[in-house]
């Protein structure tokens, strides 16, 4: 944790030097999660050539090792930090539904930057709420929890009384939530994300209708020598929500899935997003030998 802590330290040029090296190792070394991003990129890029597909994965391994090596500046940094290496791409759909008076839901998907571009958007525009799930190691629960909650944001766990969190977002706190990995058979349903049937959660939908919140997309997008982070802001989904909870979440993944399309070096890859199969169908990730 020390060293975590003492790294965040460190200028974003130079963090960005080392995460590019601790990538490159992972790369080398990290068999099973290579393997998983490699399949999950000839999953959703069928007509990408084998080329193209290693040129992302190797780039992908690279920003992940730098948002890893810059995890201790997230914690505790400062706003004035925050203005110098986040920018704020069409902030002005933030500004409009806020300016009407309406809450809203944060629809960010798991892309490498996501942890600060959730501390950004607390710290620049206004204090959100985040649901959060329990680490077993004590040491690092407590202190991720304590860098998800700087500037007066809250994170609820994810297996608490979720009307708290509907009367935190009705009382004027954003939600920033991350609704794309494989939830299991039990608690999501199967809609397409690149054209594959995928295991997702509902509950943005049942969220909207509870709250009568905009959902707002954002995407985070690492940039190049440190320079630090863009939080790439779309306009409120339309129409949403529907009464059809099963289109809603379908809209969900098509817009995730446009992102992704648009910069996917900077998409967690090495999730199994498709761990999850419809009934009768065979596994797509292949036990290794």
């Amino acid at each position: 944790m020390g060293l975590i802590r003492g790294l965040g330290l460190l200028p974003y040029p130079l963090l960005w030097l080392l995460g590019a090296g601790l990538g490159r190792l992972a790369y080398t070394l990290a068999w099973g999660r290579q393997r998983i991003a490699r399949r999950n990129l000839e999953l959703c890029f069928p007509e990408w050539s084998p080329a193209e597909r290693e040129r992302v994965l190797r780039r992908n391994f690279g920003l992940m090792g730098q948002a890893l090596v810059s995890q201790g500046a997230n914690w505790g940094i400062s706003r004035r930090r925050l203005q110098r290496l986040v920018r704020l791409r069409n902030r002005e759909h933030l500004d409009r539904i806020r300016a009407e008076g309406r809450p809203f839901i944060v629809l960010a998907p798991h892309f490498l930057g996501m942890e600060l571009g959730g501390i950004a958007l607390s710290a620049l525009v206004m204090p959100g709420v985040t649901l959060y799930q329990r680490i077993r190691n004590r040491v690092f629960d407590r202190q991720i929890r304590l860098g998800r909650t700087q500037f007066d944001s809250l994170a609820v766990e994810r297996h608490a009384d979720l009307l708290g969190l509907v009367r935190l977002i009705r009382g004027g706190r954003f939600f920033y939530y991350l609704p794309d990995q494989d939830p299991g058979r039990r608690r999501g349903i199967f809609v397409p994300f690149f054209g594959i049937p995928a295991a997702t959660v509902p509950m943005l939908s049942r969220f909207a209708r509870l709250t009568r919140a905009a959902v707002i997309p954002a995407f985070t997008c690492l940039l190049p020598r440190g320079a630090g982070l863009e939080l790439i802001i779309g306009p409120p989904l339309e129409p949403f929500p529907t009464d059809d909870p099963v289109a809603d979440t379908a809209l969900m993944n098509r817009v995730i899935e446009e992102a992704v399309r648009d910069m996917p070096e900077q998409y967690f890859w090495v999730h199994r997003r498709f761990k999850t199969r419809p009934p009768g169908e065979p596994s797509l990730y292949p036990e290794p030998r």
